[in-house]
């Protein structure tokens, strides 16, 4: 799923309620992160509920590009996931280390629907993606 595809599907969604489970199904159609990739090295930090990402970087022509895979032990968090890996999948890492989504955050009305604790996690999940990214780009 394309942030666009969320963008346009949140646009039909008339209240917060039917939001919420939208991004509940979101994170149902994650695709499963196999049980050996939930490590200590890939737990987010900073997150009330269980958050694991798990960045691959695909050789490219000129530096590699990002690809994701995550999981939440939450069902709202698990969809956040869902959102935060159709806003990265597939850029290069220079990109991905420096993008900042909060403007794509505020474009579908999440910075003004979570709770403190689900943005502060939020923003550990951003961090750690950012993280993965200058990683990439040093070795």
């Amino acid at each position: 799923m394309t942030l666009a595809e969320i963008r346009s599907d949140f646009a039909v969604l008339d209240d917060w309620e039917d939001r919420y489970r939208y991004i509940i199904e979101l994170g149902r159609a994650l695709p499963p992160m196999p049980p050996e990739l939930k490590t200590e090295s890939t737990k987010v930090r900073g997150c009330a509920s269980q958050v694991w990402l798990h960045a691959k970087a695909d050789p490219g022509s000129t530096e590699p590009a990002l690809t994701f895979e995550g999981d939440s032990d939450a069902h709202i968090v698990r969809g956040l996931v869902a959102i935060l890996l159709a806003i990265y999948n597939g850029r290069p890492a220079s990109e991905v280390a420096t993008y900042d989504p909060a403007a794509d955050f505020a474009s579908i009305g999440l910075q003004d629907h979570l709770t403190p604790q689900r943005s502060n996690g939020l923003a550990s999940m951003v961090e750690r993606v950012r993280a993965d990214a200058r990683a990439a780009l040093a070795t």
